[in-house]
């Protein structure tokens, strides 16, 4: 029988039946704590299917509050999703994207560049002062009618301060760099972990569309997705999945790594049941399938090879190689499409891993990376 420990308050409210969620996930062996401003007696049934129960909690006088279904799960089972989202994210300091220079007495200078400052460079603070936007780079350099001012930067690895001297133009004084402080775009889910409540997608990390360099996360959202059309892949062309972002919150995120973006949920719709994840070991060649929505919000099953498995291969994103065989996802999108990393890989009923690229000369090819790799940079 299901352990349950009820909680008293002795504090009454309205609408009592919204303090708790329809579904509850738990790890076997742990018992349930319901917290609430008004005594309940909780009392716990097995379910027909054998996986779950459900918790009736009514009042003292056995009035009704809600039916909750608890299910117990083993540690380390996810729930693949392959749902599309919406990345919403906002860079920790500035990215430099461009230099450009500047005509001071009929010549050309770049300040930025005499300086040391490069493209891929993050720019954390001017002056001492945390910078997180362009209107905060320019008002600063601005500010400094031509004095030098101190640029504290962040190149790879290493945190490096290096004398900026504005140079004035027509309408201001001026860096010559061009920064960006955020990013958009769409990707698939790959999994939610109902015990932690975190999730992960894409398999790989978000890069600024101009340098390449992985963007350092400040903060951002997660939010939902409807796929409103495709563009399908050709040899030479990468297709892509178009939709529109919703009013729905997903989550918080709070990283991007090589594996990919990963967020803390608020609001995830599923329909899949936790599975285990596999080690890299337990993967082979031959069938799986992939999770993925091409059309509306809802993922659908499609049928895939795969080809090749590299244990080794130091790209973290880059473990197996994979061709598409279902002949309905090749119908709608000619294969693997921008927007569709991150769509989860199942292989004898376990969690192996997502898509991460396609192969630009043959859109039914494409990357995966082990979900192990995932994991191992979500924690």
């Amino acid at each position: 029988m299901l352990s349950v420990a009820v909680l008293f308050s002795g504090l009454i409210t309205l609408g009592i039946s919204s303090c708790f969620p329809d579904e509850v996930f738990i790890e076997k062996g742990e018992s349930v704590e319901v917290k609430c401003p008004i005594p309940l007696k909780a009392e716990s049934t097995k379910n027909s299917d054998g996986e779950s129960y459900n918790l009736k909690l009514t009042t003292n006088v056995g009035t009704l509050v809600k039916n909750v279904e608890i299910r117990e799960i083993e540690k380390h089972r996810l729930i693949p999703a392959g749902i599309p989202f919406g990345i919403k994210m906002f860079t920790k300091g500035v990215m430099v994207v461009g230099l450009s220079d500047i005509e001071k007495d009929g010549r050309l200078i770049n300040p930025a560049k005499e300086c040391g400052i490069k493209c891929g460079d993050i720019i954390l603070k001017i002056n001492g002062r945390d910078v997180s936007s362009n209107e905060d780079v320019g008002k600063i350099i601005n500010s400094s009618k031509g004095q030098d001012v101190k640029v504290t930067l962040k190149k790879k690895d290493q945190t490096k301060t290096v004398m900026l001297k504005p140079a004035k133009s027509a309408d201001g004084y001026k860096a010559g760099m061009w920064v960006r402080d955020s990013s958009a775009g769409i990707g698939t889910m790959t999994f939610y972990d109902p015990l932690s409540g975190s999730f992960g997608g894409l398999g790989h990390p978000v890069c600024d569309v101009d340098t390449g360099e992985i963007l350092p996360i400040d903060h951002g959202k997660a939010v939902g997705v409807s796929i409103s059309g495709v563009v399908k892949g050709e040899k030479g062309t990468p297709g892509e999945l178009r939709g529109v972002f919703s009013s729905l919150n997903i989550g918080n995120l709070y990283d991007n790594r090589e594996s990919g973006i990963f967020g803390k949920a608020e609001n995830i719709r599923y329909t899949a049941k936790p599975i285990a994840a596999a080690k890299k070991s337990e993967i082979n060649t031959g069938a799986a399938y992939i999770l993925t929505t091409v059309e509306g919000s809802s993922p659908k099953p499609y049928k895939i090879e795969i080809e090749k498995i590299s244990p080794r291969e130091k790209n973290s994103s880059k473990n197996m190689i994979i061709r598409i065989v279902d002949q309905s996802l090749l119908a709608k999108t000619g294969g693997i499409v921008q927007g569709m990393s991150g769509s989860p890989i199942i292989q004898n009923g376990k969690l192996i891993g997502a898509v991460t690229h396609v192969f630009v000369n043959d859109p039914t090819r494409g990357y995966g990376i082990f979900i192990e790799n995932m994991l191992d940079e979500a924690a």
